[in-house]
């Protein structure tokens, strides 16, 4: 008898079709109308997306977007499919492998047909945030459930919530790293996408802490804080201080793209100028919590991060490059699929 296939799919955020306003209007209007990004009352998420930030920052934010556009596409779109294709030849005949992005194209909707006319016997999930976060993992594995619900048959699902300890991401993550002569720089910054605190604090009382006070209890991950996002980012920070022998002092962890006060600290952003206002010269960037460059890392923190690093007194910003779809990557991924 002819076993069926399995099949693995690769999600990720998301990005507009094209750079224009109104493709950035779409695509920022299906992510910001999201329950579990906005995860304020109904009502008040409708009127702050759709009259306020929608009708003015598509316009800023398409005007980002122009920068990093290359004449093949979207960054991001182009990393992901170049990660699809290498790892489909890394997971030979036996697999299917799709990408989707939670929101804009290809939607998750369509990359799971695709996976269901293939008659998988199994299909492994893998959101591609390394740190959990209701507002990107979780949103995504809803949508996931959400679309096979209705399915006559719903094979065996292996779904990856998170992998920033992963050997495997880490060892890619140090493979990339040490392109770098660390040494060379007066200070490393590992730089996380930001989140708002409440989510944060939703999430501790979903396991049961009576509170959270944003400093030592990140220190380690525990049962009450292994699925909090910023204990996954300081726990990632932990591994690469340890494995790329960083000493105390020379490195700081900081989170980057808030909307308003009430965002995780410390913000990138400050932290880059006061590290530039101490005297540091040479600044070298790592943003583990994007597995592909995007506009956060290209721009935001290789274009604005180095210009307030410059004009406060810094010389060099250098941002290491994601891990996008290199084979050291490729085969991480096959081992977080399979393990």
């Amino acid at each position: 008898m002819k076993h069926a296939k399995e099949a693995v799919l690769l999600v990720n955020l998301g990005t507009p079709d094209d750079p224009g306003a109104g493709a950035v209007g779409r695509y920022l209007s299906q992510f910001l109308n999201d329950k579990r990004v906005i995860d304020i009352h109904p009502v008040a998420r409708f009127i702050l997306v759709n009259l306020i930030i929608i009708p003015f920052r598509r316009f800023r934010t398409s005007a980002l977007y122009k920068q990093i556009w290359s004449a093949e596409g979207s960054p991001l779109l182009l990393h992901g499919i170049a990660l699809k294709e290498k790892l489909q030849t890394e997971m030979g005949n036996a697999f299917t492998v799709e990408l989707a992005m939670r929101y804009q194209k290809p939607s998750i909707s369509k990359a799971l047909e695709n996976l269901r006319k293939q008659q998988p016997c199994k299909i492994h999930v893998l959101p591609l945030y390394p740190q959990y976060a209701s507002s990107s993992t979780g949103s995504t594995i809803e949508e996931v459930l959400n679309t096979i619900k209705g399915w006559e048959v719903i094979p065996s699902l292996n779904i990856i919530s998170k992998f920033y300890d992963h050997p495997a991401f880490l060892n890619a993550l140090i493979s990339e790293a040490k392109k770098y002569n660390i040494a060379e720089y007066d200070h490393v910054l590992f730089s996380y996408h930001g989140l708002p605190e409440r989510q944060i604090l939703k999430g501790a009382k979903h396991y049961g802490a009576d509170s959270c006070n944003f400093g030592n209890c990140c220190n380690s991950i525990t049962s009450n804080n292994q699925f909090c996002y910023r204990a996954n980012c300081m726990e990632t920070s932990r591994q690469l201080v340890k494995a790329l022998n960083i000493p105390e002092g020379k490195y700081s962890s900081a989170f980057q793209s808030r909307l308003d006060n009430k965002w995780l600290k410390p913000y990138s952003d400050k932290v880059v100028e006061e590290l530039a206002k101490s005297g540091k010269k040479k600044l070298l960037v790592f943003s583990p919590a994007f597995v592909a460059d995007c506009l956060e890392t290209i721009h935001e923190i290789g274009h604005e991060y180095l210009e307030i690093f410059q004009h406060h007194g810094g010389s060099e910003l250098t941002l290491v490059k994601s891990l996008n779809a290199s084979d050291e990557w490729v085969k991480a991924v096959k081992e977080i699929v399979l393990n």
